[in-house]
């Protein structure tokens, strides 16, 4: 007897008619036609059914602020940062957590089980650390919340922050992370990259960087990251996030560039609805798009993961925490609309992010967790396509979330009919 068989599921591969059984919170067996009986039996009718959506760049601590204490209205990433240090005053433990929380559920409810949040380390009292620490244990039976130890206001430019880092990690945060380019002059920026790494590889840390987050084509601290991750063998382990500088640099300096992070096993982050709605911002025309070469990474064998990194906050007053939403604005950025492109960018929001948190036992094969996700769309593409619906979200063997299908009833001179959007 299994605790859950969800029958007749189209897997991200393709594979049709596939039945998934789940027992003591891993799947235990996926094979067509499963003579086996369950507690509870999901039938998927030929529907796309995944292991969960990932997150692999988020601000928890910042989200649902909106408006707090001013809007955003020149749209740049540095009226953002001077919103969020006014704001930094008036929080709360109790009301980041309330945002947090809310923010965890919402992600949920669209399938997205796992979440690299930074956050911010350069309050003396490490209020929002704490306040996310606890959140992060108390939604683990339901999400895996990974934290970054973010120095905003740079490592070295922010008095305290060495010692904040150093206190913050010493609490349970589980990833090291930096903003070089927010330091004062180029040097320090790559000195910061250096002592940042040193820590991680001492304390045999993640290291999740900030990095080129600019339209300067000169901003290269990812040169830097890239040299400090081979030099202290941390291949696999470290990850630059956003590299919107990447996307002005010249092609032979990229040329060099990929090449390196590929050896070093460098992963990218990028936040297509950040990235195109913070850079540019100082073009007139023609506008740079902002996003970091995804195409490019990806066919060079280096790893990608995919960001919401704000919803409703200084640097975006949008969102809802829906990673599929991520993914269709990232294959149109990236010009990544043949199939097998679409396909690779739904990949950057599971498989791939999932490596790049390092999560443990993810995926869809015995002795995974028992961690899936049912859209009512038929593979990757429509699900991108139709930014579909999540039928079911199963934690553990366990369904946590369920939505209804997306039906319109049409009545068209009497003629009753129900459109679903699938092709």
């Amino acid at each position: 007897m299994l605790d859950l068989i969800i029958r007749n599921a189209t897997l991200p591969d393709g594979r049709q008619g596939v039945d998934i059984g789940i027992e003591e919170g891993r799947i235990a067996v996926l094979k067509p036609k499963l003579e086996a009986q369950a507690g509870r039996e999901i039938h998927a009718d030929g529907y796309l059914v995944t292991p969960p959506l990932v997150d692999s760049h988020f601000h928890m601590d910042a989200t649902l602020s909106l408006g707090r204490p001013r809007h955003n209205e020149s749209g740049t990433l540095l009226e953002g940062i001077q919103i969020w240090a006014e704001q930094q005053p008036m929080l709360t433990a109790e009301d980041i957590k309330t945002r947090a929380a809310t923010q965890c559920r919402w992600a949920i409810a669209r399938g997205c089980l796992a979440v690299r949040s930074h956050v911010d380390i350069a309050d003396p009292a490490l209020t929002a650390v704490e306040a996310l620490l606890e959140l992060r244990d108390e939604m683990r039976p339901w999400l895996d919340l990974q934290l970054v130890a973010f120095p905003q206001n740079g490592y070295f430019r922010d008095q305290g922050a060495v010692e904040n880092m150093k206190r913050a990690l010493d609490l349970g945060v589980e990833v090291v992370g930096g903003i070089p380019h927010f330091e004062r002059t180029m040097a320090e920026g790559a000195a910061s990259v250096k002592a940042l790494c040193e820590i991680a590889a001492a304390r045999g840390l993640l290291v999740d960087m900030h990095c080129d987050e600019s339209d300067d084509p000169l901003s290269r601290h990812i040169e830097s990251l890239t040299f400090e991750a081979q030099r202290l063998g941390l291949q696999g382990r470290v990850t630059g996030s956003h590299l919107t500088s990447m996307h002005a640099m010249d092609n032979y300096y990229v040329s060099k560039l990929l090449p390196l992070m590929r050896e070093a096993g460098v992963a990218a982050v990028a936040n297509p609805l950040i990235n195109i709605t913070l850079q540019g911002r100082y073009d007139s025309y023609p506008k740079r798009r902002g996003m970091t070469r995804v195409k490019e990474l990806l066919k060079t064998g280096i790893n990608v993961g995919l960001g919401h990194d704000c919803v409703m906050d200084p640097w975006y007053s949008l969102g809802s925490h829906d990673m599929l939403e991520v993914a269709h604005m990232a294959l149109h950025v990236g010009h990544m609309t043949g199939r097998a492109e679409i396909r690779e960018i739904f990949s950057c929001i599971t498989a791939r992010g999932a490596r790049l948190m390092h999560l443990p036992d993810y995926g869809l094969a015995p002795g995974c967790h028992g961690d899936l996700v049912v859209f009512q769309a038929r593979d990757c593409i429509e699900a991108i396509r139709l930014r579909a619906t999540r039928l079911y979200v199963v934690r553990r063997g366990k369904v946590i979330a369920t939505s209804p299908p997306q039906v319109a009833q049409l009545d068209l001179g009497g003629a009753r009919r129900d459109v679903d959007f699938l092709a």
